[in-house]
C-alpha cells in the first residue's frame, strides 16, 4: 500500500545509496512515481541493473560506499548525469555479526562502521557542495531505533546507528540557513532484505519490543522518508522521526 503524491519531486534528482533493494528501493520507485529522477547507488551490481530498468532511474553507480574516492566519484558522475543534486537518501547498510560486545568479532565491528558511519559520513561530504552551490538540499540518513535504545548482540550495529543519529544533528544544524536540511529516519525492524543477515530468534527479539506486535512495512518507512525528503519538509532539521510501532518515542 502506498499514496502517491503527483508530481511532488518534479524537477528535483536525488542520490539513494543502498537504492538497489529494501528501503533505498522504495524510497527510488516512489520518487520516481513522483515526477524526480534518481541516481542509485549500490555495492550489488546486477540487482542495480535490475531495479533500474524496473522503477525508471535515470543513472546508477555500483560501488562499495565504504570507499571515500568511489563515492566523491559518483558525486560527480551523478550531479553530471542529472544535472544537479538537491536530495541524498544515505540507505546503505548492513547488520554485521549477532555476537555479544566482548565476543565480537574486529573485522565484522569495522566492516559495520566502514559501511554504516563512514559511508554515510562519505556521501553527505560528497553531495553537500552541489546542494550548497545551488542553495537547496534534502538529505536524509538511515539510522534506526537500535541507535537509541542499543539491542543485544548488535553492538556493532547499534554503536554505528547512534553514530548516523549524531552525525545528522551536527550536519543539519551545520545547514540551518543554509537551505540545505537534514534529518535521519529511525525505523523499528520492517520486511527487507536486510533481515536475511540475522537469526530468527534476532528478528523475533527486535519484534517482541514494539507495541503494535509486528513489523514495519518498507512503505510506511518509504512515506516518511519521502516526506523528509521533500520541499514539505521546511522547519524541521536536525532531528530523527521514528517509523517504529510505538518502540521509541524520542
Amino acid at each position: 500500500m502506498s499514496t502517491v503524491f503527483t508530481n511532488r519531486f518534479s524537477g528535483r534528482t536525488a542520490v539513494i545509496t543502498g537504492g538497489a533493494s529494501g528501503l533505498g528501493k522504495a524510497v527510488a520507485a516512489r520518487i520516481v512515481a513522483e515526477g524526480g529522477k534518481v541516481s542509485l547507488w549500490d555495492l550489488h551490481a546486477e540487482a542495480l541493473a535490475a531495479t533500474a530498468e524496473e522503477i525508471g532511474a535515470s543513472h546508477t553507480v555500483a560501488l562499495d560506499v565504504s570507499d571515500e574516492a568511489a563515492v566523491l566519484a559518483a558525486a560527480q558522475a551523478a550531479n553530471a548525469a542529472l544535472g544537479r543534486i538537491d536530495i541524498l537518501i544515505a540507505s546503505a547498510g548492513i547488520t554485521g555479526a549477532t555476537a555479544t560486545v566482548y565476543e565480537y568479532p574486529t573485522d565484522s565491528w569495522k566492516r559495520v562502521f566502514d559501511i554504516n558511519v563512514n559511508g554515510v559520513f562519505y556521501s553527505c561530504k560528497a553531495v553537500v557542495p552541489f546542494m550548497l552551490a545551488n542553495g537547496y538540499g534534502r538529505i536524509v540518513n538511515v539510522a534506526s531505533v537500535a541507535g537509541k535504545e542499543g539491542n543485544p548482540n548488535a553492538g556493532a550495529y547499534s554503536a554505528s546507528k547512534a553514530a548516523v543519529i549524531g552525525l545528522t544533528k551536527s550536519l543539519g544544524k551545520e545547514l540551518a540557513t543554509k537551505g540545505v536540511i537534514a534529518n535521519g529516519i529511525t525505523p523499528a525492524t520492517f520486511e527487507s532484505p536486510i533481515l536475511e543477515q540475522l537469526p530468527p530468534s534476532q528478528v523475533e527479539y527486535m519484534k517482541g519490543k514494539i507495541p503494535m506486535g509486528r513489523l514495519g512495512e518498507v512503505h510506511e518507512s518509504a512515506a516518511m522518508v519521502c516526506f523528509m525528503a521533500s520541499e514539505e519538509c521546511s522547519f524541521t532539521t536536525a532531528a530523527t522521526f521514528d517509523t517504529s510501532g510505538g518502540r521509541t518515542t524520542f
